[in-house]
C-alpha cells in the first residue's frame, strides 16, 4: 500500500470560515458571526446571509469585534462545532 499525505487521505477537508466575534460572555467559547454573500436564485441580486457559529477558544484575550478564522471540528458541546485557529485583526 502506498503512503498518502494527510491532505490526500481526507477527501473532504475541514471547513474554514472568517468572521467577527459578537459575544465573549461564555467560558472558553466565543460567538462568531460569519457573513456569506450569495446570489438570489430568481432576482440575481447579491444577498448577505449571517450565520452565528459557536467556537471553542482556549485564549481568553479575544474581544468583541475581533476578526478571527474558525475551523470545523468534532462536536464539543450541544452547539459548539468550530474552533478558533487564529486572530486576523484585533478590534480597535
Amino acid at each position: 500500500m502506498s503512503e498518502q499525505s494527510p491532505a490526500e487521505a481526507r477527501p473532504n477537508p475541514r471547513k474554514v470560515r472568517e468572521g467577527r466575534i459578537t459575544s465573549t460572555g461564555m467560558d472558553k467559547t466565543v460567538v462568531v458571526s460569519v457573513i456569506e454573500r450569495v446570489r438570489h436564485p430568481r432576482y440575481a441580486k447579491t444577498v448577505q446571509r449571517t450565520k452565528k457559529l459557536y467556537a471553542h477558544s482556549e485564549a481568553t484575550d479575544l474581544k468583541v469585534g475581533d476578526r478571527v478564522r474558525v475551523q470545523e471540528t468534532r462536536p464539543l458541546s450541544k452547539l459548539k462545532r468550530w474552533r478558533v485557529i487564529d486572530v486576523l485583526e484585533r478590534a480597535r
